[in-house]
Protein backbone atom coordinates (compact mmCIF):
# COMPACT_ATOMS: atom_id res chain seq x y z
CA UNK A 1 0.00 0.00 0.00
CA UNK A 2 1.35 3.62 -0.73
CA UNK A 3 1.10 6.60 1.69
CA UNK A 4 -1.47 5.32 4.14
CA UNK A 5 -1.31 6.48 7.80
CA UNK A 6 -3.02 6.53 11.28
CA UNK A 7 -4.04 9.58 12.12
CA UNK A 8 -4.64 10.28 15.97
CA UNK A 9 -6.33 13.43 16.67
CA UNK A 10 -7.09 14.82 20.05
CA UNK A 11 -9.24 17.65 21.23
CA UNK A 12 -11.34 19.47 23.74
CA UNK A 13 -14.64 17.93 24.14
CA UNK A 14 -16.35 21.13 23.34
CA UNK A 15 -15.93 20.40 19.62
CA UNK A 16 -17.45 17.37 19.03
CA UNK A 17 -20.10 18.11 17.40
CA UNK A 18 -18.42 19.95 14.54
CA UNK A 19 -15.73 17.25 14.46
CA UNK A 20 -17.14 14.23 13.19
CA UNK A 21 -19.27 16.63 10.03
CA UNK A 22 -16.26 18.08 9.59
CA UNK A 23 -14.10 15.21 9.42
CA UNK A 24 -17.19 13.63 7.20
CA UNK A 25 -16.86 16.98 4.79
CA UNK A 26 -13.37 15.81 4.23
CA UNK A 27 -13.86 11.92 3.10
CA UNK A 28 -12.89 10.63 6.36
CA UNK A 29 -15.97 8.60 6.89
CA UNK A 30 -14.53 5.63 8.84
CA UNK A 31 -13.49 7.29 12.45
CA UNK A 32 -13.69 5.78 16.21
CA UNK A 33 -13.71 8.03 18.93
CA UNK A 34 -13.12 7.38 22.19
CA UNK A 35 -12.40 10.05 25.53
CA UNK A 36 -9.88 11.12 27.68
CA UNK A 37 -8.45 13.64 29.87
CA UNK A 38 -5.27 16.11 29.38
CA UNK A 39 -2.33 16.17 32.33
CA UNK A 40 -1.03 19.34 32.06
CA UNK A 41 0.08 21.00 34.77
CA UNK A 42 -1.40 23.99 36.88
CA UNK A 43 1.57 25.94 36.00
CA UNK A 44 1.64 25.10 31.92
CA UNK A 45 -2.33 25.69 32.05
CA UNK A 46 -1.54 29.02 33.98
CA UNK A 47 0.63 30.34 31.46
CA UNK A 48 -1.76 29.58 28.43
CA UNK A 49 -4.78 31.22 30.10
CA UNK A 50 -6.50 28.15 29.93
CA UNK A 51 -8.20 25.60 32.49
CA UNK A 52 -8.07 21.58 32.34
CA UNK A 53 -10.37 20.41 29.67
CA UNK A 54 -12.17 17.03 29.14
CA UNK A 55 -10.31 15.52 25.58
CA UNK A 56 -11.85 13.72 22.56
CA UNK A 57 -9.60 11.33 20.85
CA UNK A 58 -9.97 9.84 17.32
CA UNK A 59 -8.41 7.63 15.19
CA UNK A 60 -8.85 6.71 11.39
CA UNK A 61 -6.54 5.59 8.20
CA UNK A 62 -5.87 9.01 5.77
CA UNK A 63 -3.84 8.64 2.51
CA UNK A 64 -1.48 11.38 2.21
CA UNK A 65 -3.92 13.23 0.27
CA UNK A 66 -6.56 13.34 2.43
CA UNK A 67 -4.33 14.93 5.36
CA UNK A 68 -2.77 17.53 2.97
CA UNK A 69 -6.48 18.81 3.01
CA UNK A 70 -7.38 18.13 6.23
CA UNK A 71 -4.60 19.47 8.02
CA UNK A 72 -5.18 22.82 6.34
CA UNK A 73 -8.37 23.24 7.29
CA UNK A 74 -8.07 22.33 10.81
CA UNK A 75 -5.92 25.45 10.74
CA UNK A 76 -8.38 27.50 8.57
CA UNK A 77 -11.77 26.46 9.66
CA UNK A 78 -10.92 24.21 13.43
CA UNK A 79 -8.63 27.13 14.33
CA UNK A 80 -6.73 23.26 15.71
CA UNK A 81 -3.40 26.64 16.73
CA UNK A 82 -5.58 27.73 19.30
CA UNK A 83 -3.56 27.16 22.76
CA UNK A 84 -5.34 23.64 24.48
CA UNK A 85 -7.66 23.42 21.30
CA UNK A 86 -5.83 20.02 20.25
CA UNK A 87 -3.42 18.49 18.04
CA UNK A 88 -3.26 15.78 15.20
CA UNK A 89 -0.13 13.26 13.96
CA UNK A 90 0.20 10.47 11.70
CA UNK A 91 1.49 7.12 12.33
CA UNK A 92 2.60 5.04 8.96
CA UNK A 93 0.44 1.42 8.43
CA UNK A 94 2.73 -1.35 8.12
CA UNK A 95 -0.19 -3.47 7.46
CA UNK A 96 -4.08 -4.60 7.17
CA UNK A 97 -6.11 -7.76 7.24
CA UNK A 98 -7.31 -8.10 3.83
CA UNK A 99 -8.26 -5.58 1.28
CA UNK A 100 -11.33 -5.37 1.00
CA UNK A 101 -11.10 -3.53 5.35
CA UNK A 102 -8.33 -1.55 3.79
CA UNK A 103 -11.04 0.00 1.39
CA UNK A 104 -13.88 0.28 4.13
CA UNK A 105 -11.32 1.89 6.33
CA UNK A 106 -10.41 4.41 3.57
CA UNK A 107 -14.01 4.59 1.98
CA UNK A 108 -14.37 7.84 0.07
CA UNK A 109 -10.59 8.87 -0.11
CA UNK A 110 -8.82 8.10 -3.09
CA UNK A 111 -5.99 5.49 -2.98
CA UNK A 112 -3.59 3.55 -5.08
CA UNK A 113 -2.65 0.12 -3.51
CA UNK A 114 0.83 -0.31 -4.41
CA UNK A 115 3.24 -2.75 -2.83
CA UNK A 116 3.45 -2.86 0.83
CA UNK A 117 5.39 0.04 2.53
CA UNK A 118 6.73 -0.09 5.86
CA UNK A 119 9.70 1.13 8.66
CA UNK A 120 12.15 -1.50 7.45
CA UNK A 121 14.16 -3.35 10.62
CA UNK A 122 11.28 -3.21 13.23
CA UNK A 123 11.28 -5.84 15.79
CA UNK A 124 7.76 -5.41 16.79
CA UNK A 125 4.67 -4.27 15.18
CA UNK A 126 1.90 -2.66 17.39
CA UNK A 127 -1.86 -4.61 16.06
CA UNK A 128 -4.83 -3.01 16.39
CA UNK A 129 -8.58 -4.88 16.55
CA UNK A 130 -11.07 -3.24 16.09
CA UNK A 131 -14.39 -5.08 17.04
CA UNK A 132 -17.67 -4.89 18.08
CA UNK A 133 -18.28 -4.65 21.97
CA UNK A 134 -18.53 -7.12 24.05
CA UNK A 135 -16.07 -9.93 22.28
CA UNK A 136 -12.76 -8.84 23.82
CA UNK A 137 -12.54 -12.64 25.11
CA UNK A 138 -13.39 -13.99 21.78
CA UNK A 139 -10.18 -11.88 19.78
CA UNK A 140 -7.98 -12.34 23.28
CA UNK A 141 -8.06 -15.88 22.73
CA UNK A 142 -7.71 -15.94 18.79
CA UNK A 143 -4.70 -13.88 19.52
CA UNK A 144 -3.05 -16.47 22.28
CA UNK A 145 -3.59 -19.00 19.98
CA UNK A 146 -0.68 -18.00 17.60
CA UNK A 147 1.22 -16.97 20.69
CA UNK A 148 -0.12 -13.44 21.25
CA UNK A 149 1.20 -11.94 24.65
CA UNK A 150 -1.73 -9.73 26.36
CA UNK A 151 -3.09 -6.65 25.42
CA UNK A 152 -4.70 -3.63 26.34
CA UNK A 153 -8.11 -2.34 25.52
CA UNK A 154 -10.46 1.09 25.13
CA UNK A 155 -14.19 1.33 24.32
CA UNK A 156 -14.81 4.06 21.65
CA UNK A 157 -17.93 4.59 19.51
CA UNK A 158 -17.43 4.08 15.55
CA UNK A 159 -18.50 5.97 12.07
CA UNK A 160 -19.01 4.34 8.87
CA UNK A 161 -21.72 1.24 9.11
CA UNK A 162 -22.44 2.20 5.86
CA UNK A 163 -19.08 1.70 4.56
CA UNK A 164 -19.34 -1.32 6.35
CA UNK A 165 -22.52 -2.71 4.74
CA UNK A 166 -20.67 -1.70 1.36
CA UNK A 167 -17.42 -3.02 1.40
CA UNK A 168 -17.77 -6.14 4.33
CA UNK A 169 -21.49 -6.90 3.65
CA UNK A 170 -21.95 -6.80 7.26
CA UNK A 171 -23.75 -4.56 9.75
CA UNK A 172 -21.66 -3.00 12.69
CA UNK A 173 -22.50 -1.78 15.81
CA UNK A 174 -21.45 1.78 16.97
CA UNK A 175 -19.80 0.42 20.01
CA UNK A 176 -16.60 -0.82 19.89
CA UNK A 177 -13.42 -2.07 21.66
CA UNK A 178 -10.25 -1.08 20.70
CA UNK A 179 -7.67 -3.89 21.03
CA UNK A 180 -3.99 -2.85 21.38
CA UNK A 181 -1.27 -5.81 21.00
CA UNK A 182 2.09 -4.85 20.93
CA UNK A 183 4.05 -8.32 19.45
CA UNK A 184 7.75 -9.36 17.44
CA UNK A 185 7.29 -8.09 13.61
CA UNK A 186 7.79 -12.30 12.29
CA UNK A 187 4.84 -13.69 14.63
CA UNK A 188 2.20 -10.61 12.85
CA UNK A 189 0.89 -12.38 10.05
CA UNK A 190 0.03 -14.98 12.34
CA UNK A 191 -1.54 -13.26 14.87
CA UNK A 192 -3.40 -10.89 12.72
CA UNK A 193 -4.43 -14.20 10.53
CA UNK A 194 -5.93 -15.64 13.84
CA UNK A 195 -8.11 -13.19 14.44
CA UNK A 196 -9.66 -12.72 11.17
CA UNK A 197 -10.13 -16.43 11.05
CA UNK A 198 -11.65 -17.10 14.66
CA UNK A 199 -13.16 -13.39 14.97
CA UNK A 200 -13.36 -11.57 12.06
CA UNK A 201 -16.40 -10.38 9.96
CA UNK A 202 -17.97 -13.53 9.41
CA UNK A 203 -18.50 -13.38 13.69
CA UNK A 204 -20.40 -11.73 15.62
CA UNK A 205 -17.11 -9.91 16.89
CA UNK A 206 -16.91 -8.50 13.74
CA UNK A 207 -13.40 -7.70 14.10
CA UNK A 208 -10.76 -6.11 11.76
CA UNK A 209 -7.40 -5.68 12.18
CA UNK A 210 -4.50 -3.89 11.25
CA UNK A 211 -0.84 -2.97 12.17
CA UNK A 212 1.71 -0.21 12.89
CA UNK A 213 5.26 0.14 13.45
CA UNK A 214 6.93 -0.09 16.25
CA UNK A 215 10.97 0.96 16.22
CA UNK A 216 11.40 0.68 20.38
CA UNK A 217 10.06 -1.11 23.14
CA UNK A 218 10.83 -1.12 27.05
CA UNK A 219 8.93 -3.71 29.60
CA UNK A 220 7.74 -6.64 27.24
CA UNK A 221 9.21 -9.10 29.77
CA UNK A 222 6.92 -12.18 28.45
CA UNK A 223 8.00 -11.19 24.89
CA UNK A 224 11.76 -10.87 25.85
CA UNK A 225 11.78 -14.27 28.22
CA UNK A 226 10.03 -16.55 25.18
CA UNK A 227 12.91 -14.69 23.03
CA UNK A 228 15.66 -15.93 25.31
CA UNK A 229 13.82 -19.01 25.66
CA UNK A 230 13.83 -19.21 21.81
CA UNK A 231 17.77 -18.25 21.71
CA UNK A 232 19.21 -20.91 24.46
CA UNK A 233 16.98 -23.54 23.44
CA UNK A 234 18.08 -23.32 19.27
CA UNK A 235 22.03 -23.13 20.72
CA UNK A 236 21.62 -26.08 22.94
CA UNK A 237 20.31 -28.21 20.06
Amino acid sequence: MNEIYMMVMITIRGIRSKMLPFLKEHNIHVVFATLGTGTANSAILDYFGIEAAEKAVYFALVTQDTWKNFQKALYSKMKIDIAGRGIAFLIPLSSVGGKRTLEYLTAGQKMIIKEESTLKNTDFELLIAIANSGHIDTIMDAARSAQAPGGTVIHAKGTGREQAKKFLGISLAEEKEIIFIVVRSRQKNKIMRAIMDHAGTGTSAGAIVFSLPVTAVAGLRLLEDNEEHSENHISDC
